[in-house]
């Protein structure tokens, strides 16, 4: 039988939102969930998703309540971990870290959802040239920040753009090592890659995969129910439950975090230029495969 080898932490990432020392110190029962995403990328679906799962289609759930984001360094660690460790039903976990930095547990089930670069970016920028001056002071002066501060937005998203492209990332987390991180290990038992194409395309056809993956046997007579409750319009609707502080860091509230759940606002924008040195970038950092993966949803 052939030894499997699982990732190892090997460093540590902190910025304005991260301190990825959290996990050193977090406990892992047989069937935690975490859900991994560069950020922008449709995490907090997947969150509904699993809550809905887990849950058998219930209404109205604290999902941002219950899925904490492990390595966001507020609330600190001291704070957050005897949190998770109170809960009582099964756990599922974001994190938007790379594998290198991640305490990584044979014991967890690991669901990576991706999406092209270029959605990020739009997605991204609506979620930060909308944050008011309550996350600013958060992220920037609670005590405990490494690095330099998060700024404000250019008032043109393709400046954003650019600069996201050119600094890989900035002034958020660098994007292609995350990506290139999660497709390294897509074939350990516990891992399973998604796409948010994927999921606008055919949203009941993967969730049963995820349902397969997380081994939940899916109720049908909930099925309708959770269908429901993870499309768009109903988290729309719903959208306090499902974003951090009820969407208190954001004009607009939790509205501005759930936006438009669409891919390709970009295409009317950007140059032809523009787009294809994102897709050579994409090769270069990535290799065919997975920038074909991250752009398309194909596997």
């Amino acid at each position: 039988m052939e030894t499997i080898t699982w990732p190892q932490k090997t460093r540590e990432l902190h910025n304005h939102h991260f301190d990825s020392t959290v996990w050193n110190d977090f406990i892992f029962r047989d069937d935690d969930i975490v859900i991994a995403t560069y950020a922008k990328s449709g995490t907090t679906w997947l969150q509904q998703i699993a809550s809905q799962l887990i849950f058998n289609g219930i209404e109205d759930m604290e999902v941002a309540e219950m899925s904490p984001w492990i390595d966001l360094r507020v609330p600190p660690k001291e704070i957050k971990l005897p949190a998770v460790e109170q809960q009582q039903h099964r756990r599922f976990l974001k994190t938007h870290l790379p594998v290198d930095a991640l305490v990584f547990s044979p014991k967890a089930k690991y669901i990576y959802i991706g999406r092209d670069g270029r959605d990020v970016v739009w997605s991204m920028y609506n979620h930060h040239a909308n944050a008011n001056e309550h996350w600013y002071h958060a992220l920037n002066d609670t005590p405990g920040r490494v690095g330099p501060p998060i700024e404000k937005p250019p008032a043109d998203i393709v400046e954003y753009y650019r600069d996201w492209l050119d600094k890989d990332g900035h002034p958020f987390w660098p994007f292609w090592e995350n990506v290139r991180s999660w497709w390294a290990i897509k074939d350990l038992p516990n891992v399973h890659l998604i796409h948010f194409a994927k999921l606008k395309e055919d949203m009941p056809g993967e969730i049963k995969k995820v349902a397969d993956f997380l081994n939940i046997e899916i109720d049908p007579a909930k099925w309708d129910a959770i269908l429901e409750h993870c499309s768009f319009d109903y988290m729309k609707k719903h959208s306090v439950k499902s974003v951090p502080l009820g969407g208190a860091f954001w004009d607009g509230g939790s509205d501005t975090f759930i936006n438009k759940g669409v891919n390709g606002r970009w295409k009317d924008i950007l140059t032809k230029e523009d787009s294809e040195r994102y897709e050579k970038m994409c090769i270069e950092n990535l290799g065919e495969a997975c920038a074909n993966w991250l752009n398309t949803g194909e596997l």
